[in-house]
């Protein structure tokens, strides 16, 4: 009996969705290229292992877009918000050569209900 192959189509996905509280008031920054941008910090539950005690991670958000910048500003430290968007890998040129670092670009921020 001849076997068939399946074919399967990957689509490549970058899509994060979060659920976590904020850490660090929203900073914004003019960039030398003319761009704004707010930062803050999220922390996440982990899932828990058995036996395990609570871990978190803490998360760099950037707010590119005029209306992410707007939500990031009015969060306040220790409140619960879900944020949507995609991982990305940020590189700039430090006085110590090229730097890089990975951070959570938010496409859209609000209020956890």
């Amino acid at each position: 009996m001849a076997t068939k192959k399946i074919e399967t189509t990957i689509v490549p996905c970058n899509e994060v969705f979060l659920v976590g509280r904020v850490s660090s008031q929203g900073i914004e920054r003019d960039l030398p290229s003319g761009d704004k941008v707010v930062e803050f910090r999220v922390v996440v539950d982990r899932l828990a292992k058995r036996g395990k005690k609570r871990e978190v991670d803490t998360l760099d958000i950037a707010a590119w877009s005029a209306s992410a910048r707007r939500s990031a500003l009015s969060l306040k430290v220790d409140q619960w918000i879900e944020v949507n968007g995609a991982v990305r890998r940020r590189f700039w040129q430090a006085p110590t050569g090229l730097a890089s670092r990975w951070q959570v670009e938010a496409h859209q921020i609000s209020r956890f209900k």
